[in-house]
């Protein structure tokens, strides 16, 4: 398959820094969770060109794109994570003042 090109938007973080984010992202959300499977697309969109993937602790996923993100750098197919743009989301259950900066932690690690 050819590599597509996704056009990027340029926006301003609270520092006023400028970063790249893709426009069209890979969604991660798949019911059942299926590991392997999403793990291969994970990789496959890499291959297409994809490097903005989304994803949220409620998916049961984040690991496994942090599997594939690995795979993808030892195949070569990106040099490190930071050619990636990863968004996530805050589950309703965890928006409450003293649950926020764990699931944040959660994502994150």
């Amino acid at each position: 398959m050819e590599k597509i090109i996704v056009p990027d938007l340029v926006i301003k973080t609270s520092s006023g820094e400028e970063v790249k984010i893709p426009v069209i992202g890979f969604g991660t959300a798949v019911f059942p969770p299926m590991e392997l499977e999403t793990k291969e697309a994970i990789i496959e969109a890499m291959k297409l060109g994809y490097r903005h993937f989304d994803t949220a602790s409620v998916y049961l996923v984040e690991h496994v794109l942090g599997q594939a993100i690995s795979e993808a750098i030892s195949m070569g197919l990106i040099q490190s994570r930071a050619q990636l743009f990863i968004t996530s989301k805050l589950w309703c259950g965890d928006a409450h003042h003293d649950r926020v900066i764990p699931a944040i932690q959660k994502t994150l690690k």
